[in-house]
């Protein structure tokens, strides 16, 4: 059992936070877990909601939002490279901002919502709400990770549902709550995310992190017939088709979204070379199924 692992404070009842439309989402997802959290909450909350990979004026929509709600699935109990050079690349506008942190997670993450503050100075921002969400597995090429049956996704999402009311009903009332901000929780966080990362707050991997070593790990296997869907969907443009054959670009995030869309399933990444025996869809079918009940 883990203890202290939320940090409780109580402010002031009558806040901004509740007012609609004072609020923007912005999140990464890899394969549809975050995307359905960040979804979830935007609609609860009537906030704005854009995937940092849309074609938007986000310096327009950052500084038009007090409170900003970040959602992404976390890798090693580290913030994804991409929104890590996402949040480095509007940190000016952020400036002063309330922020919400949400983390999508397969078991526990440790800090996964803590690091995220890493990137920024101290009181340049205002952590208002933090939150780790667990979600079903999307990693199919590794054999102890299994493949979640519909059950058990419709079982995530309803305790998804029910935690999500939960922290609209606190942040209406003003109720600030940090998962994953307490002392041991940052000790449980490092113990993975020193060798995935390496430092928390660096923009890029330590050349000796196994982030880094994965950027080069995507493999393509014979059996790919050069459809491009890969490559179109990539959210860091990593594939390229050259003269009809994929090649990489030794930038690859691990997301897996190539290696549970594929068609052929003949993309493997985090330099594991084994074919997926299945692949993660998301959720949309068991949300479907869940709404209609």
């Amino acid at each position: 059992m883990i203890l202290h692992d939320i940090i409780l404070v109580r402010a002031p009842k009558t806040t901004e936070m509740s007012k609609k439309k004072q609020m923007l989402t912005l999140y990464f997802s890899g394969t549809g877990n975050t995307k359905y959290i960040a979804e979830l909450f935007s609609r609860k909350m009537g906030a704005s909601c854009i995937s940092i990979e849309a074609e938007a004026n986000f310096v327009q929509e950052i500084q038009a939002h007090k409170t900003i709600a970040f959602c992404y699935p976390i890798y090693g109990s580290r913030v994804p490279r991409n929104m890590r050079e996402f949040v480095a690349k509007y940190m000016s506008d952020l400036n002063g901002k309330k922020i919400i942190i949400f983390v999508t997670q397969m078991l526990f993450s440790g800090d996964g919502a803590r690091v995220f503050t890493d990137m920024f100075w101290d009181d340049s921002i205002e952590v208002i709400y933090a939150e780790h969400f667990k979600m079903p597995n999307n990693v199919s090429n590794i054999l102890i990770f299994r493949e979640p049956s519909r059950k058990k996704i419709q079982k995530y999402l309803i305790n998804a549902e029910e935690k999500m009311s939960e922290v609209c009903n606190d942040i209406r009332k003003g109720i600030v709550k940090k998962r994953g901000f307490s002392f041991f929780s940052q000790i449980l966080g490092n113990m993975q995310g020193k060798s995935w990362q390496g430092n928390s707050r660096e923009i890029y991997p330590g050349s000796t992190s196994i982030e880094f070593k994965a950027q080069t790990g995507v493999k393509i296997r014979k059996n790919c017939i050069a459809c491009n869907h890969c490559v179109n969907n990539c959210p860091v443009f990593n594939l390229a088709n050259v003269r009809g054959k994929i090649t990489q670009r030794g930038n690859c995030i691990v997301c897996y979204r190539c290696v549970n869309q594929c068609p052929k399933r003949a993309i493997t990444v985090m330099m594991l070379n084994i074919r997926p025996r299945w692949q993660y869809k998301g959720v949309t079918a068991a949300v479907s199924d869940h709404l209609h009940k």
